[in-house]
């Protein structure tokens, strides 16, 4: 039966572990000293080797070599690889959690190993444990018989309580890095005979994110049933877009050329790539303009070809870092409301609309809107976002000089004076705050221009949110009832 590859390549021996060479020197000289401890905590993210450290150390407590141990050969070494050594035992902390577990656990660690010189009691997940359970082990792990080892591991610290912490040996890994990664994967390949480029397996060791586990789980996807492997075949294979094409949906959007962007992104979603992976691929394309801008030597820091990397400065060269800057968090607000959306690629395409319209997620004052006025002028509010802000308080009105007076004007009965004396904002930042309103809406960045004629006239950006308004008239029209004593019709028209 096929074994996947991070457990046929899993390291049997201390020098083939990755990434990790501080605890594996801290491990090598204890062992060769004597002076192992009897409790260890073994912290990091996941597929950083925890468990697998954990195995050596135990392989190492147990192995009969008189070289260096573990030597990965003897009889002890190849039972605790196979898991059929009677004193080393592996506890899922999710499925061993409660008292009578560790009372169990409790009663046996008082007899003495059987077949090794050393018991070793590796306990994954510990955090998992309850507090009760933490408890009935406070005793035995800090004084436990001879010859018995605890190792914890968890990828959460911060949940074991300070009484176990205090009573072990903290050891912290570290994610491992792309170069090392694509070291392993490069040694794999030729022993299993796959003849990949490095530019594929550079960008599958990009994407396991400094975990071992999950790069070797992208390269057996990848190289299942295959004898060569290209970079096309991994973004492929991955649901992932090419360089080339953030490039041209980031022209596009950057010109304001609303129609050509929204086209490249349905044919991108044409091709069966996926839409929150492609806008987070588009979030680290802005990251690496910005890496390219303000670097050197970018082709050390990012992980594209020589050749896109000069594409990439050719285009950061023509955008300004508060262009970066707004793309960035538009497209991350997007990605963030779409992981609890039904309809992902709406909010992906409205945050294209809104990055070719300059209207970025904390909001982007109107070109066409009056200037605003002198420090006298009490604060409007302020779209920011989801949700429109209140300024924390109005300033005093400064008193104005005395102007002329001149004769009162009659009021035309052709036009009807503003039904209400606050301020335009005002009246539509207490309709944009119900809860009733999609937040969609609160984001678009909408204005109310004016109210007259029995109409209020509502600005917006494109044609998108004005058929988005429209759905919701009923509504923002009796919410607009409710502001301002009046019935009044809504009109929705575009910015040109």
């Amino acid at each position: 039966m096929y074994q996947a590859l991070y457990r046929s390549f899993r390291p049997e021996v201390f020098d083939e572990l990755l990434g990790q060479e501080h605890i594996e020197k801290i491990l090598k000289n204890q062992i060769a000293t004597g002076t192992t401890g009897h409790a260890y905590v073994f912290c990091g993210t996941r597929g950083t080797g925890k468990t697998t450290t954990a195995r050596l150390l135990a392989k190492a407590l147990n192995c009969t070599s008189d070289g260096d141990r573990p030597c990965g050969q003897c009889e002890a070494c190849r039972a605790i690889a196979a898991g059929t050594f009677i004193d080393v035992q592996e506890i899922d902390a999710a499925s061993f959690t409660g008292v009578d577990n560790i009372r169990q656990l409790r009663e046996e660690v008082n007899y003495p190993p059987v077949t090794g010189r050393n018991k070793v009691y590796i306990i994954d997940e510990a955090h998992m444990l309850t507090n009760a359970a933490f408890n009935a082990l406070l005793k035995t792990l800090e004084e436990p018989p001879a010859n018995t080892v605890f190792i914890l591991a968890t990828t959460e610290p911060n949940k074991l309580p300070a009484t176990i912490l205090s009573r072990c040996m903290r050891l912290d890994f570290k994610r491992v890095p792309e170069e090392t990664i694509l070291g392993l994967f490069k040694r794999i390949c030729k022993e299993t005979g796959v003849d990949a480029e490095e530019d594929a397996l550079s960008l599958i060791a990009s994407n396991a994110d400094g975990s071992v586990r999950d790069g070797l789980s992208i390269l057996d996807r990848c190289i299942a049933g295959r004898k060569s492997l290209t970079r096309d075949d991994v973004l492929f294979l991955l649901g992932m877009a090419g360089a080339e094409v953030y490039i041209k949906i980031t022209d596009e959007v950057l010109a304001g050329n609303t129609g050509e962007a929204l086209t490249t992104f349905a044919g991108v979603l044409s091709e069966g790539k996926e839409v929150n992976r492609f806008v987070l691929d588009w979030v680290e394309h802005f990251r690496n303009l910005m890496v390219v801008k303000f670097t050197e030597k970018p082709e050390n820091v990012i992980n594209l070809s020589r050749e896109n990397v000069a594409k990439l400065k050719a285009q950061s060269d023509s955008v300004n870092m508060d262009d970066i800057r707004r793309c960035i968090e538009t497209l991350s607000k997007a990605l963030a409301d779409a992981r609890w959306s039904p309809k992902p690629r709406v909010l992906a395409e409205l945050a294209i609309v809104q990055m070719c319209s300059g209207t970025a997620v904390t909001g982007i004052e109107d070109a066409s809107r009056p200037a605003a006025q002198p420090a006298a002028r009490p604060a409007a509010a302020v779209n920011r976002g989801d949700s429109f802000v209140r300024p924390a308080a109005k300033p005093a009105a400064v008193e104005q000089p005395a102007a002329e007076e001149k004769p009162p004007v009659r009021t035309s009965t052709l036009v009807e004076p503003d039904p209400v004396d606050r301020k335009l904002e005002d009246i539509w930042y207490n309709v944009m705050q119900s809860e009733e309103i999609p937040a969609l809406l609160r984001m678009s960045g909408s204005v109310l221009r004016d109210i007259k004629h029995g109409v209020f006239t509502v600005q917006l950006s494109n044609e998108i949110i004005k058929s988005m308004l429209e759905n919701e008239r009923p509504l923002i029209e009796a919410l607009m009832e409710d502001e301002t004593g009046k019935r009044l019709r809504m009109e929705a028209i575009v910015k040109e």
